[in-house]
């Protein structure tokens, strides 16, 4: 989210610097063109006044004397400015022009404002030069020589624009620098914005995902941020509050049942004995039954005990040798393997598996699966059980040689007293791998189910390093 919300801010940066840039940029060429161009005009204004007498009064002495003047005066202008200077009669010959070979006002870019002289008009308003354009720019201002109302002639100067671009490059090189310094300050404060307002989004995303992972427990910290997300902190606090407080009064309650009907049960159970030796002979079948579907009750009931406690339990995690404590169950589990007639097999790890997780608690989750495990696989078959270190996680995968599970089913394992249908006439609860779930998450770890090929199910323990 912080990536887009920095995408939308410096785009929309990007837009007002190139709509503020562009036209200042232009603007600032203009400007220093417009400088150069009132020069020019003062200039060719100051050749015009010297030319009038002479055009105007061709014959008189005083012609002669000024047409020397303005002569010198356009040589000396070149030859300090590098500026072409001329004055032109009407046809566009040159009568006083430098340097010398500009014979004809009407050749190349004099031409246009040129023809505006001959109209009585000053050209004051020449196309715009920019910093890319080469040395054929060239800035042509063109001035009347008005006697008595005609038009005589015509002065034009030809200035080269290296200068004038020069400047406006070095303009544009500071606002661009500008521009920059603009962009780096407006990223730093985007970047603190972006924090600012995101913070408590951040701080919510890890507390929803450490209560979707049993973190019950886990709150929003007070933070900074707009006042809309600061209220929608606490009222996700308040709605943590109040599952946590539904959710311990349900495991409060099941434990409570749980531990209430079992001395009813063992009762009843001590009652059914009692009537068992009573009975006439041939109703050993019935009693049997019984008996059986009152073990089952009391195994369900232990079952769900043992999950009431597992997601009632906050342990503390430690830095635990799961190598070890896996050996361990493997070892205990051995002794029944062997009655049912099913390898289990395991290969210690070369070096301790450090991570962090409760050991009873890991233990106790073992059990329930290596259990399990054991139940459904067929006589002649083996239970695998590996252990690795991958990444930042340790992992301890036990693979069974069951029937498996489709896809449907793996959606739904793990949920209470939920069984496949294919496995109803099978022993348990159901709540086995609820209570390996709930005893892993405990403590930040987590529980993966997969089929494996050709048949059998894969269960995946995962678990923090640090």
């Amino acid at each position: 989210m912080r990536t887009r919300l920095l995408g939308i801010l410096l785009a929309l940066l990007a837009c007002v610097l190139l709509a503020l840039g562009l036209p200042l940029a232009a603007s600032e060429a203009q400007r220093e063109q417009q400088r150069v161009v009132v020069d020019r005009i003062d200039d060719t204004a100051r050749f015009a006044a010297l030319a009038q007498n002479p055009f105007g009064q061709a014959d008189s002495p005083a012609a002669s004397e000024q047409q020397r003047t303005l002569s010198a005066e356009l040589n000396r202008y070149h030859d300090v400015y590098g500026i072409w200077a001329g004055v032109f009669d009407l046809s566009g010959r040159a009568q006083h022009a430098y340097p010398a070979t500009w014979t004809n006002a009407l050749d190349g870019p004099c031409a246009e404002p040129f023809r505006e002289a001959l109209d009585g008009r000053r050209s004051d308003d020449p196309a715009q030069v920019w910093p890319w354009q080469g040395d054929q720019a060239r800035l042509v201002i063109a001035s009347p020589v008005v006697w008595d109302g005609d038009v005589v002639a015509v002065v034009v100067t030809e200035s080269p624009t290296d200068g004038l671009r020069a400047r406006v490059f070095s303009a544009w090189l500071w606002l661009i620098g500008g521009e920059a310094f603009a962009v780096l300050f407006a990223v730093g404060v985007a970047v603190a914005l972006t924090r600012w307002v995101l913070r408590p989004v951040h701080d919510l995303d890890k507390v929803t995902h450490d209560i979707a992972t049993g973190r019950l427990a886990s709150r929003v910290a007070p933070a900074g941020g707009p006042p809309e997300l600061r209220r929608l902190a606490r009222s996700f606090n308040e709605m943590a509050d109040h599952v946590e407080l539904v959710l311990d009064q349900q495991r409060a309650f099941v434990a409570d049942a749980s531990h209430q009907l079992r001395n009813p049960l063992s009762a009843l159970m001590l009652r059914v004995e009692v009537l068992g030796m009573e009975l006439p002979e041939g109703h050993d079948e019935e009693m049997s039954g019984v008996r059986e579907e009152g073990r089952r009750l009391a195994h369900v009931l232990d079952d769900l005990l043992g999950l009431a406690r597992a997601e009632n339990a906050r342990p503390v995690a430690e830095r635990c040798d799961v190598g070890r404590i896996v050996a361990d169950r493997v070892e205990g589990w051995r002794a029944l393997a062997r009655e049912r007639g099913v390898a289990l097999a395991f290969t210690p790890p070369d070096g301790p598996l450090a991570a962090l997780a409760d050991p009873i608690g890991l233990g106790s989750a073992l059990d329930a699966v290596l259990d399990n495990a054991l139940k459904f696989t067929p006589e002649g078959d083996v239970v695998r059980v590996e252990t690795a270190e991958i990444g930042p996680e340790v992992v301890i995968r036990v693979m069974d040689g069951g029937p498996g599970l489709d896809e449907d089913e793996l959606d739904r394992i793990g949920d209470r007293f939920w069984r496949s249908p294919r496995h109803q006439n099978t022993e348990g609860s159901g709540l086995g791998l609820s209570i390996a779930r709930a005893l892993l998450s405990a403590n930040g770890g987590s529980i993966g189910f997969a089929a494996q090929e050709p048949r059998g199910l894969t269960v995946t323990f995962t678990l923090p390093t640090h």
